[in-house]
């Protein structure tokens, strides 16, 4: 059935009525809260109208934004030739692959875009906005057959119907009806979405296609370990080969076969700190054999591309990017996956190692050279022949110690201390370091000549806060993990714990959210979601701080944001606004310490001021406040207050 074609505008003002008498908004739970969607209203907010007013258009610079994301039109043919490239050049599995994990990260930022723009969306209507926002962006038509979530089990089960797939007419048209579904970005999607949205991993698994026949498209969607085999579903939102898939969603006894390293951060007891002094940092081949990767954003793709394009070479690979990224298990995942993996990869913290026991720690000690000095033994170039020897926080060494590596790599032989004669030596030397090697240059600091031998091709890992996509695979693994490992029965995460976690800038990356959710699991009580106070107990400043009010004496209302973490997402805000919609700008607070009025007398009073100063247009008053209009609407509806 044929539908008239409406634009933004009309939709807008033929919605405007029925926006006044939508599903009343509840006050946020402190649970995830459990849903179930039959019988939900297809008004409940955010509404198509809601989204369709996040939708900017700034033609004369050429761009789209969908809030504060920056959006294309691109013609369903055009993409549908990409397709059919991709699969005619590096084959199907490899396509859809790539396909999923593009529509994984198109599903993480839209379930990013709600929780910020409505931030009091029942958990009901937030998963419904996940197929307002597809059939929005003209992906397809969404019809829910059933969705609930378990609060108290922490499981997620839903099924939908697809209609007017754009994915299905582009393979029909080039390949025709075949024998396996063929709407791989979408479920990539809709995984992406959901899975962010609860901060567990959630599959979808498109069980009927038109591509395959089927006269509609029929989509499931479970916990990961509701499913029996979820890993062909996450097998595609693998880059390389050497990723794999979460410990949490492998059934059975499975479990525990394997050790995994999300982004490069091992998980469990296996992972020991670098120990001081000579015993520094030193492993073993056979020690992270079992180690494995898992992650789905595009940074960490990006990042295992490169990998495993200098993987079969002998070049000198210099990691760079802030402690706790995962710097040193991507050197051993580079070693594994290169013609050098039979061969002993050794590893030193440089930071751990005294600068008078460098020397004999990389290059060996002969018997008798000094004090103490009872027997010869081999350096760490001299352990790592044939194989990798990585030098963790390179940065560190000093002066002296530099000008003695440098002669080592350029010669390839080292000459232990004491000793007379030289050492032929066959190692691929691999780097990290957490600082900014060019600013330690222009400092002074770090050796130019070595710092251009260490450069030959680096590899840069961004820090969690710009890869937030792998948020919920690293949430719903470590969650799992640590249930095990403490024996403890935590359902899951709370809506603001969720909440709190995606907005957390995360100093300490990878590292500090193990940490975070190790502590949750251990406070939670067994049956009781995981609360922000249970991850935040350290000190630590995380992402939902409050909002306070401050009236003065001509009661003009001064808003503050709380944290460090709001200041900067304002800061961004600001950044990425269109410029045909600036952001909001608040006045500073006077000099003189203002009244400070309850909570809701203030919020009213800011309310129909807003209200006055836009003359009685809601969407104009939420532009003032800098909120969304669903929110403005629910906030008026809230304290009785009428259009003017």
């Amino acid at each position: 059935m044929s539908r008239r074609r409406v634009s933004l505008a009309d939709l807008s003002r033929s919605t405007a009525t029925v926006q006044a008498g939508g599903l009343l908004a509840a006050a946020e739970p402190s649970a995830l809260g459990g849903f179930d969607t039959v019988g939900v209203s297809q008004h409940a907010h955010p509404t198509v109208a809601d989204i369709s007013e996040c939708l900017f258009f700034s033609p004369g610079d050429g761009r789209i934004w969908l809030q504060d994301q920056r959006m294309i039109l691109l013609h369903s043919e055009a993409l549908g030739s990409l397709r059919r490239e991709l699969i005619d050049s590096i084959g199907l599995d490899k396509a859809r692959g790539l396909l999923t994990r593009a529509g994984y990260v198109s599903g993480a930022r839209d379930a990013r875009l709600v929780r910020q723009q409505w931030p009091d969306a029942e958990p009901t209507a937030a998963a419904m906005a996940g197929t307002r926002l597809h059939a929005l962006e003209g992906v397809v038509q969404v019809e829910v057959v059933h969705a609930r979530y378990d609060a108290d089990a922490g499981t997620y089960e839903g099924e939908f119907l697809w209609h007017n797939s754009s994915e299905d007419d582009e393979h029909i048209a080039a390949y025709g009806v075949g024998g396996s579904p063929a709407c791989w970005m979408q479920v990539g999607y809709a995984t992406g979405y959901v899975s962010t949205l609860f901060g567990r991993m959630i599959v979808f698994r498109e069980v009927d296609c038109r591509s395959s026949g089927a006269a509609h498209c029929r989509v499931v969607g479970k916990s990961a370990e509701l499913w029996d085999d979820p890993e062909q579903d996450l097998f595609y939102l693998n880059a390389q080969d050497f990723v794999g898939t979460p410990p949490a969603s492998l059934p059975g006894g499975a479990q525990g076969k394997a050790r995994t390293t999300y982004l490069g951060v091992p998980a469990g007891p296996t992972a020991t700190p670098s120990s001081a002094g000579t015993a520094a940092a030193v492993r073993a081949q056979g020690q992270t054999a079992q180690a494995t990767m898992v992650g789905a954003s595009s940074a960490f793709n990006a990042a295992c591309h490169m990998l495993q394009r200098v993987a079969p070479t002998d070049a000198t690979v210099l990691f760079t990017g802030e402690s706790g990224v995962g710097k040193e298990m991507f050197a051993s995942m580079l070693h594994r996956i290169s013609p050098r993996k039979d061969q002993p990869f050794v590893a030193i913290n440089c930071a751990a190692i005294p600068d008078t026991l460098v020397e004999s720690e990389l290059f060996g000690v002969e018997r008798g050279a000094y004090t103490g000095a009872g027997t010869s033994r081999p350096g760490r170039f001299e352990r790592a022949h044939g194989g990798t020897l990585f030098l963790d926080e390179i940065g560190t060494l000093s002066l002296v110690a530099q000008g003695k590596l440098l002669r080592a790599l350029q010669e390839g032989e080292v000459e232990r201390v004491g000793g007379t004669r030289t050492v032929r030596v066959d190692v691929r030397l691999v780097a990290a370091t957490n600082v900014d090697l060019r600013q330690a240059l222009r400092a002074g600091t770090f050796r130019e000549d070595l710092f251009y031998r260490l450069n030959v091709f680096p590899i840069h890992l961004p820090p969690l806060r710009d890869r937030r996509d792998d948020i919920p695979l690293l949430m719903s693994h470590f969650l799992a993990h640590y249930q095990r490992k403490h024996q403890r029965q935590v359902p899951g995460f709370s809506q603001a714990a969720v909440k709190a976690m995606f907005h957390h800038p995360f100093p300490g990356n990878i590292r500090e959210l193990q940490n975070l959710i190790e502590r949750g699991v251990i406070l939670a009580a067994d049956g009781e979601p995981i609360e922000p106070h249970h991850l935040f107990a350290g000190g630590e400043q995380h992402g939902c701080g409050g909002m306070s009010l401050h009236l003065n004496a001509n009661s003009t209302g001064t808003l503050h944001a709380a944290g460090q973490a709001q200041r900067g997402a304002a800061a961004v805000a600001r950044q990425n606004t269109p410029p045909s919609h600036p952001a909001p700008s608040w006045n500073p607070a006077p000099t003189t310490p203002p009244a400070i009025a309850p909570l809701h007398q203030a919020e009213e009073q800011l309310l129909r001021q807003a209200l006055h100063s836009a003359g009685g247009n809601v969407a104009a008053a939420a532009r003032l406040l800098g909120i969304s209009r669903a929110t403005m609407a629910y906030r008026l509806r809230k304290f009785g207050i009428g259009p003017l």
